[in-house]
């Protein structure tokens, strides 16, 4: 299951909420050339890799999908997808349309991808300035959402993050429906 959405939209708490959730469920931990933030763990959050490292491994056919957002590079490491599908766990994807994209082609028939969608712009702005960061960043993110809501057709499921629970029960239900049809 792909989880893809605007940044402020919701997409890693509910991430976080549904993988607390369903012990069934894993998270894919991307690879990223930018520095951590404070709290995050290596391993756990990301790995966090030089722009080297991160050429290599799209040049050796190590990533599923991969793509540059802000300035910084993330994908989704090969190995890691294999390895739990094989222990027939299923996999929560936090990234974004370019890489849904990418990952249904290299894996079709096997992806979900839901859209978390804000219930609008101005709550979206509202809750990029509760995060704290600065006018200048909030307004750089803005203009990348509306780029990214674009893609919302795209998905298989859009889900509008008005009420968290109502959001996560609505996840929740999309993966029981997903399973249950394999």
């Amino acid at each position: 299951m792909v989880l893809a959405a605007p940044s402020g939209a919701g997409k890693t708490t509910l991430s976080r909420a549904l993988l607390a959730e369903d012990a069934g469920l894993s998270l894919s931990v991307s690879v990223t050339t930018r520095a951590p933030r404070a709290g995050e763990v290596e391993g756990v959050h990301y790995y966090f890799i030089d722009q080297r490292r991160f050429d290599e491994m799209v040049a050796n056919g190590e990533l599923l999908e991969y793509a540059t957002v802000f300035g910084r590079s993330y994908g989704t490491p090969r190995a890691q997808v294999e390895a739990a599908l094989a222990e027939g766990r299923d996999i929560l994807f936090d990234i974004d349309w370019q890489g849904y994209r990418q990952l249904k082609a290299a894996m079709p028939g096997d992806v979900v991808g839901v859209f978390i969608a804000p219930p609008s712009l101005e709550t979206l702005r509202e809750r990029l300035v509760a995060l704290g960061d600065t006018a200048e960043e909030v307004e750089r993110r803005m203009a990348h959402a509306e780029a990214e809501m674009a893609h919302a057709a795209e998905f298989d499921f859009v889900v509008e993050n008005v009420a968290f629970d109502e959001a996560l029960g609505e996840l929740k239900r999309i993966l029981r429906e997903k399973r249950a049809g394999r």
